[in-house]
């Protein structure tokens, strides 16, 4: 079966490279780079690498510390997930590189700081490139004859002296790393080098030897070796040439052929099959999509094959949110979740396939529970958050947090389902045609930063998941419902939170101030994680009931405010009368 890559463009992100290292006229090359441009599915969901590092001259193991890093940050780098961003899987390949680093440089049978080294890299994805930077070794871009120091050196410069090294990867447990995302255009050459290269030829020089020809970038990084070697430069010496060839372009067209490459299943009755599959069940039949329940010959479980409606083979933007949930729901892997599973490879029928779940959804869940003890809803917002921390992990956030999309099972277990729209953080770093027109998300559980065009956050699924919990102890939403989505307010402060007291008196203070918090509409102002929301919701926040006895009548309930005032007014009117 061919792969669909997610954000695939119209070509391919191609990279070639080129570097040459010496120990020059020291005894030991205590330098070491390292690339790699992996294939094709790789190349677009992780990038392509480069890195150089130089080992400490006063560290003991400096040559097997810059080695290691080069070649332990690639692999690993390659092995975080696919969902992340370029900037989580790097940092945190970087701080388990600089943790290990630094303990082995702390044995007693080593000296001070032994494994210690600069470590600096460039990571190509998609039309950006990433750069990490720790020390004084450097990235530069040449651009159109232009020569652009990208790094900035963590030294200090001292009078007649060699500069002080203030940063280095193994020096101390923690680590501070120089992060930079830059565009990339064809044609763009990223140089990078340690401090034996630059250290000895002129900005003015490094530009000129840029500017000559030569049969390959290994050559050229030599050449420029020689140069600086012949400079005077008394250290070790690496260059490393990275040329950009080409770059993935957003191509409407592309996009569209590759999505459309499967044939939409026609609609299916009981008994019919597909790829083995036997329909047992119709689930539901929507302008969108067709859901089965099936069971193939040879499996001994039942599954639910999800087809896309026809009505949408013409639709891009709808058919790549239709991959991506099979493509998310195959990374996640909780009880919480429901199971996404793969396609028979030889098919040519376009659908998923996922975890058959009997019970019932949280929707019809409230219809049967009007006034829950707040413990039950507690044990259920719980089991969400746990399936929310799962996404979490990934580097995802769900957006399409609702009761339509939160089924429970017959052992009352919770199965978040629907994956249409998650946001990937690894996916948005791919440039691609099919940009989202309008904010996603049910129009009354969406969080109201998407409705000022922010990007979402994990703060966003805290939202959704407060007003599920508010509804779920009151039956009621804590905002005006709108008719449209149009129809909310645009701006944080035209929000205007209703007191849950108000639908259900005796519902704790505490727990009102939890739920207020985790539905704050500026997202500054609400829970950090979702771990602080489920902890107020069973213990309380002492803190949060006195910010809340505090705040204004109109704020803690606006009905009374607004009676009071009222009543306040006509005695005014009475009083005046009389007199």
């Amino acid at each position: 079966m061919a792969m669909i890559d997610i954000g695939a463009g119209s070509s391919e992100l191609n990279i070639k490279f080129g570097g040459y290292s010496t120990a020059g006229i020291k005894p030991k090359n205590q330098d070491a780079f390292a690339a790699h441009q992996p294939k094709s599915y790789d190349r677009i969901h992780k990038g392509v690498a480069v890195t150089i590092a130089d080992g400490l001259s006063c560290s003991e193991h400096s040559a097997e510390a810059s080695q290691m890093c080069v070649t332990n940050f690639i692999e690993d780098y390659y092995s975080t997930p696919d969902s992340w961003s370029v900037r989580t899987s790097a940092s945190r390949v970087l701080n388990a590189l600089n943790t290990w680093l630094a303990h082995h440089g702390s044995n007693p049978h080593y000296s001070t700081n032994s494994f210690s080294t600069t470590f600096s890299t460039a990571i190509f994805k998609s039309t950006s490139a990433h750069l990490f930077h720790v020390g004084d070794s450097r990235i530069y871009r040449y651009r159109n004859h232009v020569l652009e120091q990208l790094t900035q050196d963590h030294s200090l410069a001292r009078e007649g002296s060699s500069p002080i090294l203030t940063n280095a990867i193994g020096t101390s447990l923690h680590l501070q790393v120089d992060y930079l995302c830059e565009d990339i255009q064809e044609n763009d050459l990223f140089l990078l080098s340690t401090d034996g290269v630059h250290d000895f030829l002129s900005h003015k020089e490094l530009t000129q030897l840029l500017l000559q020809p030569n049969s390959s970038l290994e050559a050229q990084a030599q050449q420029i070796i020689n140069h600086a070697l012949n400079h005077g430069s008394n250290d070790n010496l690496s260059c490393l040439l990275a040329r950009v060839i080409t770059i993935p372009a957003a191509d409407i067209n592309e996009t569209h052929r590759q999505l459309s490459q499967y044939v939409i299943p026609p609609a299916l009755e009981p008994d019919m099959s597909i790829d083995g599959y036997r329909v047992i069940e119709v689930l539901s039949r929507s302008t969108r999509s067709h859901l089965y329940r099936v069971k193939h010959n040879n499996e001994a479980i039942e599954k639910v094959l999800k087809a896309p409606s026809k009505n949408y083979a013409d639709d891009p933007q709808y058919l790549e949110a239709f991959i991506r949930e099979q493509w998310i729901g195959k990374r996640i892997k909780h009880p919480n979740v429901m199971a996404e599973y793969s396609r028979p490879e030889e098919t040519r029928f376009l659908y998923n396939l996922s975890e058959y779940i009997e019970g019932r959804d949280l929707r019809q869940w409230m219809y049967d529970n009007p006034s829950p003890p707040v413990e039950q809803v507690r044990i259920i917002i719980e089991q969400i958050a746990t399936a929310l921390r799962a996404f979490q992990r990934m580097s995802m956030i769900h957006r399409d947090l609702k009761p339509e999309n939160i089924m429970i099972t017959s052992e009352d277990q919770i199965k978040l389902i629907d994956f249409g729209t998650v946001q990937v953080s690894g996916l948005q770093e791919i440039v691609s045609p099919l940009n989202e027109e309008c904010p996603v998300g049910s129009i009354n559980y969406i969080a109201p930063e998407y409705l000022m065009n922010e990007s979402g956050m994990f703060r966003s699924d805290i939202f959704s998941l407060g007003v599920i919990a508010y509804e779920m102890l009151c039956g009621q939403l804590p905002y005006k419902q709108p008719r449209h989505k149009n129809d909310l307010p645009k701006q944080y402060d035209r929000w205007r939170y209703i007191p849950i007291s108000q639908r259900r008196n005796e519902i704790p203070l505490w727990v009102e101030a939890a739920l207020k918090n985790a539905t704050s509409p500026h997202p500054t102002n609400r829970y950090s994680a979702l771990s602080e929301f489920i902890h107020d919701m069973r213990v309380p926040n002492q803190a949060e009931v006195r910010k809340l006895k505090k705040a204004p009548l109109i704020e803690r309930n606006p009905i009374r405010f607004w009676k009071t005032l009222c009543l306040i007014l006509f005695l005014f009117l009475i009083i005046s009368h009389l007199i």
